[in-house]
């Protein structure tokens, strides 16, 4: 099956509303119309737009990044008040999260990296028109560690550009938060970048390693998931500095008395403390924890004391019944035990 008859069912998650195109195959899409396609999609930056009608492929790999990132974000944060399940709901690259929190730092930074991880591997894939394999190192030898680059080397700084190019397009006003999703962008595309994986293959006569070619793939997107988790627990809480003859802010620097310094390039930043998200508040993006799982004994996140902020749980019991150690015997019938098991499942009030 090839590119123009394979079927594309996928949502694309975009800035102010969702859209679901279930397309025939990318022919369709150029039958349709690019403008149509792209006006069928609220609240594009015209810059997104004029993206969209440009490069209509492209607009469903950007979908696919955006997916991947809510899948990772929904993952990492399973366990936690705030789950991350309100994503897509409404929007994704607008404020999704109004509140510049560290989850909102997150959010950026996995979904910009989705993004950029999506285009890469389309292109190594041959599905995008305009870019495939980095041949830039092509045919070049490592004489420190002597094997020569080959293969198809996926082209990260092409999918970290587009992602920059699309993704940032929707930060158009200069203020504080448009200046920290900024950030958290960037940062995402680096951890993305700086965690590319090396793969190489031996050549010669009976498995014998005579000449090594190597390449650059990426990192399996799970990986890099949790890289970007645990610079969330480490996230900088900032503020940003205003320019004296405006009230602009012009850049972002660490939230400590009589200190410019600038945050690192590589760290996630936030404006705003987190609420505590017990209470649904679509504000914040909280759904609250009523009805929550939670595990009675654990200690952390997950544990009923703290998932249900003090509410207390309740209390369901289950009981399973099903056929057990089943034995053949001649001729010709089985014959089993029927175990049972009773199982207690805790939910916040």
């Amino acid at each position: 099956m090839n590119r123009t008859t394979r079927r594309w069912s996928l949502h694309i998650f975009l800035c102010l509303g969702i859209v679901y195109l279930k397309i025939g195959g990318f022919s369709s899409v150029v039958a349709l119309g690019a403008s149509i396609i792209c006006n069928k999609i609220p609240g594009l930056a015209p810059r997104q737009r004029a993206i969209c009608q440009s490069r209509p492929d492209a607009i469903i790999v950007i979908g696919e990044g955006v997916q991947m990132g809510i899948n990772e974000c929904q993952f990492q944060f399973r366990n936690g008040r705030w789950n991350c399940s309100a994503l897509g709901e409404r929007t994704v690259f607008g404020k999704e999260l109004r509140v510049g929190s560290r989850e909102a730092a997150f959010t950026y930074a996995i979904i910009a990296a989705g993004v950029a991880h999506a285009i890469t591997a389309a292109c190594t894939q041959g599905n995008l028109s305009d870019c495939g394999c980095d041949q830039e190192k092509l045919g070049h030898y490592n004489q420190d560690e002597g094997w020569k680059w080959g293969g198809c080397s996926a082209d990260i700084r092409y999918g970290i550009a587009f992602s920059k190019v699309f993704v940032d397009a929707r930060e158009i006003k200069q203020n504080a938060r448009t200046l920290m999703n900024l950030h958290n962008n960037q940062a995402g595309r680096r951890a993305l970048e700086d965690n590319m994986k090396l793969e190489c293959k031996c050549h010669g006569v009976s498995g014998s390693c005579t000449t090594k070619t190597c390449w650059t793939t990426l990192p399996k997107f799970r990986e890099l998931g949790f890289i970007l988790k645990d610079k969330y627990n480490e996230a900088v809480h900032v503020e940003p500095v205003r320019a004296s003859r405006n009230k602009r802010p012009t850049f972002l620097k660490i939230k400590k008395p009589f200190s410019y310094r600038k945050p690192m390039d590589t760290d996630l930043v936030y404006i705003e403390k987190s609420p505590n998200y017990c209470e649904e508040d679509l504000i914040t993006g909280s759904l609250g924890t009523h009805g929550r799982l939670c595990n009675k004994t654990a200690q952390q996140s997950n544990g009923c004391d703290l998932m249900c902020c003090g509410r207390g749980y309740n209390t369901h019991q289950y009981s399973r019944v099903w056929q057990c150690n089943c034995k053949f015997h001649w001729c010709c019938y089985v014959k089993c035990n029927t175990c049972s098991e009773r199982t207690e499942v805790y939910t916040c009030k």
